[in-house]
């Protein structure tokens, strides 16, 4: 019954995806970014408030999986310091990779990634928005 809960949400926010817009301004970070094992795509842009991410969004095309975790993950980080985001990256690359929802850390609808885990295949897919996220706070 909780997988179909999970499932809803994931495929709610993939036929109505939040913050799918492309963001303009000289506070905006554009990153462009392409998943090496599908040929998913997708452009992340974050709007920069001093060390926070005052805004996200995304504009781009995939699997259910990859544009839900996308819309997910930019309702997320909004106005959210470097180091919140940091820390909920990492927590996401957690529950994805092993499957292990984090102590203390809030990751919202995106729990509903829990069980990709098992799926080993769609790993890159559910983070691929994270890694775009990783791209732009490098460059």
């Amino acid at each position: 019954m909780l997988e179909d809960l999970y499932r809803q949400v994931i495929m709610d926010h993939y036929r109505r995806r939040r913050n799918f817009e492309e963001l303009t301004g000289e506070n905006v970070r554009k990153v462009h970014y392409k998943n090496p094992t599908c040929g998913d795509v997708m452009t992340l842009f974050l709007n920069f408030e001093q060390d926070r991410i005052k805004k996200a969004a995304f504009l781009g095309e995939g699997c259910s999986i990859s544009m839900a975790s996308a819309s997910m993950m930019t309702e997320l980080i909004q106005n959210k310091s470097l180091k919140e985001v940091s820390s909920l990256r990492r927590a996401f690359e957690n529950l994805i990779r092993h499957g292990k929802v984090p102590d203390k850390i809030d990751l919202g609808d995106s729990l509903s990634f829990q069980g990709v885990h098992k799926l080993k295949v769609r790993h890159n897919c559910a983070l691929m928005a994270w890694h775009a996220l990783d791209k732009a706070l490098k460059s």
